[in-house]
């Protein structure tokens, strides 16, 4: 098992985010896996308060010195918040992927596309066996 924290709360997407659930109101943000592959990130880039994205849609892009990755919801839904700090800071990402690193919270039409993400334990065995 790596390096990176997973914590059991939350749910994986093989994508490398991760997601929050609270009510109907699904918060993201990437990995402590994907932000030490990405390595040092310097740029972010998000979709708008406001804007509607469908289940498997880009919410955004997240650039490191290394590549730049697409970022995607598993749940439909209105973007009803972007952690707009990111903009200025986003390395911020690096330090606190599961905190102040967080990226949108989607108000979801509906949560079916949780269903099929991974638990902690399943992503753990996902990453390594990349």
């Amino acid at each position: 098992m790596g390096e990176w924290k997973t914590p059991a709360e939350l749910k994986y997407a093989d994508s490398d985010e991760w997601f929050a659930v609270d009510g109907n109101v699904v918060t993201i943000g990437i990995t402590d896996y994907a932000q030490d592959q990405l390595n040092d990130i310097v740029y972010v880039e998000f979709k708008d308060a406001g804007d509607s994205v469908d289940a498997g849609d880009s919410f955004g892009e997240v650039e490191s010195v290394k590549a730049a990755s697409e970022l995607y919801s598993a749940v439909p839904g209105e973007i009803i918040e972007v952690n707009t700090a990111l903009e200025d800071e986003p390395e911020v990402i690096n330090a606190d992927p599961f905190g102040a690193g967080w990226m949108v919270k989607i108000r979801a039409a509906d949560l079916q596309g949780i269903d099929g993400l991974m638990d902690a334990a399943a992503y753990d065995a996902y990453c390594d066996s990349r």
